[in-house]
């Protein structure tokens, strides 16, 4: 019997469960709470790796064989002693500007709080409405929507992977247009991580792997890693799959306005590399 290890969460739970029903039958869902979970202090707060380090520490422990988590709350430093064995075909990696009109950015009403625990989301938001106010918000994303509907936020900013999982419909128009809000590294793929050394596993999970998205994912941790390593950086990147390498659009967003950089090539690694060093200017790298 396969035990597979994630937060408790109804996304979570999804997450989880596709991987679960692609392994087969022999395989369990248990369920464990992390710091992200327990607290209900700001994320930035609490650290990266506030919503994997429990699930990572119980993979060490053996007390589950494999952990599903959402690979853009994984730190860009990885472990010896764990690896991702498998990154599944990505899901819609944009984020969505849910108002209580559902008109998306153009129905967003002048002055509005808009909730976001995302720095990145925040700058890159106040970089379209600069009358706009980001406000801290907590909870699963049912709970946000709430928050929207009952009056307490304008608008709340999601993934769209997170909706599309969940099978919680959006319009085109609510999406924000990935070349003005790019995503956080990772942003709606998956990470399925064992330990380093369970080769049988290993063996088995690899199925589940998809190169392209692999490589576009790998291109934009990277980045991440060589710009900071942080949540706390103002950062989007996406990367795609094409013609046997990967092509990297990043963009930093600051005081000053946004930075924007591309690179392409075979190597996700160096092609990091050269758009760090095209952004490396605003962030001291």
């Amino acid at each position: 019997m396969i035990t597979i290890g994630t937060r408790g969460s109804a996304l979570a739970l999804v997450q989880a469960r596709l991987v679960a029903e692609r392994l087969g039958s022999d395989v369990e869902i248990r369920v464990l709470r992390t710091a992200g979970d327990t607290s209900d202090r700001p994320i930035r707060e609490l650290g990266d790796g506030v919503f994997v380090t429990a699930i990572e520490e119980a993979l060490r422990a053996g007390e589950i064989d494999l952990a599903v988590h959402s690979l853009k709350d994984l730190p860009t430093e990885e472990p010896a002693d764990l690896v991702i064995a498998a990154v599944p075909e990505r899901e819609d990696p944009r984020d969505v500007l849910v108002t209580r009109s559902r008109q998306g950015l153009a129905g967003l009403p002048q002055g509005a709080v808009v909730g976001t625990s995302s720095p990145r989301r925040a700058a890159f938001l106040r970089a379209l409405r600069d009358d706009a106010a980001c406000r801290e918000i907590r909870g699963n994303v049912d709970t946000r929507l709430r928050k929207v509907q009952s009056g307490e936020y304008d608008a709340v900013v999601v993934a769209a992977a997170g909706l599309r999982r969940l099978g919680i419909a959006f319009d085109e128009h609510e999406a924000l247009p990935i070349d003005l809000c790019p995503p956080a590294a990772g942003q709606g793929a998956l990470a399925v991580q064992i330990r380093a050394y369970n080769d049988e596993l290993r063996a088995r999970v690899v199925a589940l792997d998809d190169p392209a998205t692999r490589v576009a994912v790998t291109a934009e941790r990277e980045l991440l890693r060589l710009m900071g390593g942080t949540c706390e950086i103002p950062l989007g990147a996406i990367g795609r799959s094409q013609n046997g390498g990967v092509v990297l659009d990043a963009a930093l967003a600051g005081d000053d306005g946004v930075r924007r950089a591309s690179a392409s090539g075979s190597d996700p690694y160096r092609v990091a590399r050269r758009a760090a060093d095209v952004l490396g200017a605003a962030a001291h790298v």
